[in-house]
């Protein structure tokens, strides 16, 4: 139950530097093995690609020119929606992911990343052995950056509130409608959100106590708000009814 939000705003940043830097990488690549690239085009898109100047269809420097101005930017746009899909995930998935510090469980995320766009082709372009290589040590050294500053982002955006009921048996706290007695779950930052103390049995609710940066709207009732400015606790007292 994390914060999508605070996943996504997070994720700006880091998905700017991730599939920005893959970007410039890739055109940098490209400018370095340019013979071999040409090459490629010639001998590999010999329809699409194979043009003398002048002639109908374009030239391998043509074509080149194209992936350079074209593809990788769009590529690069596919690349950060996606990575911001991801951050919105790492985000409702945190307290679920592996790891107990945040830019760990970033870390899985990304990996998960990095695999989707292996997958969908947009983790960089593969003309040979040596690009390859070059290509996926650096997609590597990128999605530990972009877990680095996910995590860290994340964690600057949220703050972790723990729930803890005198007795969980006979009394539940309930948060958005979210059964969280006994967890701890990260929230945005000066966020507000609805608890509800549902007692069961021959119980009835008392009353709330906070500490941190958590603040309580009527600490009396048994449905309220909370405001969260920090990380803190809050506590569910119930009384035997008479």
């Amino acid at each position: 139950m994390g914060s999508a939000f605070a996943g996504v705003k997070a994720g700006i940043l880091a998905g700017i530097v991730y599939a920005g830097s893959m970007g410039l990488f890739n055109v940098l690549l490209l400018y370095a093995l340019k013979g071999d690239v040409l090459q490629f085009l010639s001998a590999n898109l010999p329809s699409a690609c194979g043009g003398v100047a002048g002639g109908v269809r374009p030239t391998p420097e043509e074509c080149f020119s194209s992936v350079v101005l074209v593809y990788i930017p769009y590529f690069i746009f596919l690349g950060f929606v996606i990575s911001l899909v991801f951050a919105a995930a790492y985000g409702i998935l945190y307290e679920h992911l592996p790891g107990q510090s945040p830019r760990v469980k970033a870390a899985s995320m990304g990996l998960l990343l990095l695999i989707a766009l292996l997958y969908l082709g947009l983790a960089g372009l593969s003309f040979e052995y040596t690009a390859r290589i070059l290509i996926s040590l650096f997609d590597l050294a990128a999605t530990v950056v972009y877990a680095v500053i996910l995590g860290g982002l994340y964690r600057r955006y949220t703050r972790s509130v723990e729930f803890i009921s005198q007795d969980e048996n006979s009394l539940k706290i309930i948060v958005d409608g979210r059964n969280l007695t006994g967890k701890t779950r990260t929230f945005h930052l000066r966020s507000s959100h609805e608890v509800k103390g549902e007692t069961s049995g021959d119980s009835s609710f008392k009353e709330w106590a906070i500490s941190g940066g958590v603040s309580i709207e009527d600490p009396r009732s048994f449905r309220t708000t909370i405001e969260v400015n920090g990380d803190g606790m809050l506590k569910a007292f119930s009384t035997k009814k008479r």
